[in-house]
C-alpha cells in the first residue's frame, strides 16, 4: 500500500517545478509557456520519517526502507480542458488513480512569468480547474448511464444504481463536487465511485507557491486562499517551488540549516506527505531487524492480521500473533531484548489494533 499524488494546476504555476523539487528528479521540464509537461511525469519517493533512523543506529541493518509516494504531474488544464481545449481531457485519466490532488495555485507576482488568464487571482484559478474536474465527471457519468439504463430493462441492481447516477448528475449539474452528495455513503453510489473514480470526490491540498520574499510570512493570495480551503473543508500548504529545488543535492545538515534560515520546520515534500497521509487516515508501523529496518504504509484502525498481510498475503492468512513495541519504548529501552526484559514487548492477538509507530514481529502458519 502506498500514497499516490496527482499534481494538477493550470500552466506555469510552478508545476513542474514543484514536482522536480519534491522528486529531487529533474527530469520534468520546466519552461515559460503552456503545455510544456506533455507525457505525465511519475516518480516514486521516499516518505521522509526521521524514526526509522533512530530504529538503525540501535539495529543496525543492512538497508533501510521507508514507505513510498508516488507523484504524477500532469500538462498544465486550462478552461475548456474536459471539452478539448489545450491538450485536452486525456491528461485528467492521469489522474483518476490516485489518492490525492496536490492543487498548485500560484500565489506570487512575476511580470516575467506570464499567466495563460492574463491576471493574478489564485481563486479564479482554482475554480477553472475544479470546473473542468467536474466536468470530467459528468462526461464519465453520463456515459455510464447510458448503459444503465440498457441494463436497468432487465436488472434490479442496474435500476438502483441508475437512480443513484442520475441523482448525482444532477448534483453535478448544480455544481456541486461528489464529495458533497447526500448519498455518498450508499452501496450504489460506493460501486459507482469504485468504477469511475470520480475527480471531484478525491481529496485535495492546495500548494500555495509564493515568492522567495513570502516563504517567512505569506502574501494576500495565500491568506484568502486559506480563506477559500477552509471553506471547503481541505487543506492549504505554503511552499515556494524556486526555493524547493534549491534543496535538490542538499545534504540533510545544510538542507536542515536553510529551512530554519527561512523559519519552516518542513519542507514542501514533508508538508504534502504528512497532510496527504492524514487526510487519507493512513499511519506507518516498523519491522526491525539485521537485515532491514522497513516502514510499511496501513490505514488507521487496521487489526494486526491485516497489516502483517501488507508484507505479504500468507502472513495475515496464517497469523497466530504479534509482538508488538512500541516505537517509544524500543528507543527508550535501546531494542528488543530490553523493551522485552523490561515488559515492554506485549503478544497482541487478531483483535489487536496497530498503533502509528509500533515495532512489529508476526508469527504466522504457512
Amino acid at each position: 500500500m502506498g500514497l499516490s499524488i496527482g499534481i494538477v494546476g493550470l500552466p506555469n504555476v510552478g508545476k513542474s517545478s514543484t514536482f522536480n523539487a519534491l522528486t529531487k528528479a529533474q527530469n520534468a521540464q520546466s519552461a515559460n509557456y503552456p503545455f510544456c509537461t506533455i507525457e505525465p511525469n511519475r516518480a516514486v519517493v521516499n516518505v521522509p520519517d526521521k524514526r526509522l533512523f533512530e530504529l538503525a543506529k540501535i539495529v543496525n541493518p543492512e538497508r533501510i526502507l521507508h514507505s513510498v509516494v508516488e507523484f504524477v504531474d500532469i500538462a498544465g488544464l486550462v478552461k475548456g480542458a474536459s471539452k478539448g481545449e489545450g491538450l485536452g481531457n486525456q491528461f485528467l485519466g492521469n489522474i483518476k488513480e490516485t489518492d490525492v490532488i496536490l492543487h498548485i495555485v500560484r500565489c506570487f507576482d512575476d511580470s516575467d512569468i506570464t499567466h495563460v488568464e492574463g491576471r493574478i487571482d489564485p481563486i479564479k484559478d482554482v475554480e477553472i480547474i475544479e470546473l473542468e474536474l467536474l466536468l470530467a465527471d459528468i462526461d464519465t457519468l453520463s456515459k455510464r448511464i447510458d448503459k444503465l439504463e440498457r441494463q436497468a430493462k432487465a436488472d434490479k441492481d442496474a435500476k438502483v444504481m441508475l437512480e443513484c447516477a442520475k441523482d448525482l448528475l444532477g448534483h453535478f449539474h448544480n455544481n456541486q463536487p461528489a464529495k458533497t452528495f447526500a448519498d455518498v455513503d450508499s452501496e450504489a453510489f460506493k460501486t459507482l465511485n469504485k468504477e469511475l473514480r470520480f475527480l471531484s470526490f478525491k481529496e485535495v491540498i492546495y500548494g500555495a507557491n509564493v515568492d522567495e520574499n513570502s516563504i517567512s510570512t505569506g502574501n494576500h493570495y495565500l491568506e484568502t486562499l486559506k480563506q477559500y480551503a477552509q471553506a471547503h473543508n481541505a487543506e492549504v500548504i505554503m511552499l515556494c517551488a524556486k526555493l524547493e529545488e534549491d534543496m535538490v543535492g542538499m545534504e540533510e545538515s545544510e538542507r536542515k540549516e536553510f529551512l530554519d534560515s527561512l523559519g519552516c520546520k518542513e519542507s514542501g515534500l514533508e508538508q504534502i506527505i504528512r497532510v496527504g497521509f492524514c487526510k487519507l487516515g493512513l499511519i506507518s508501523y516498523f519491522t526491525a531487524g539485521v537485515k532491514e529496518v522497513r516502514a510499511w504504509t496501513i490505514h488507521k484502525g487496521d487489526s494486526a492480521p491485516v497489516a502483517a498481510g501488507v508484507i505479504h498475503k500468507d502472513f495475515e492468512k496464517g497469523f497466530i500473533r504479534a509482538e508488538t513495541i512500541s516505537y517509544e519504548d524500543f528507543i527508550k529501552y535501546g531494542g528488543e531484548v530490553k523493551a522485552k526484559e523490561a515488559g515492554a514487548l506485549r503478544v497482541e492477538g487478531k483483535d489487536y489494533i496497530v498503533a502509528d509507530g509500533d515495532v512489529m514481529h508476526f508469527r504466522f502458519n504457512v
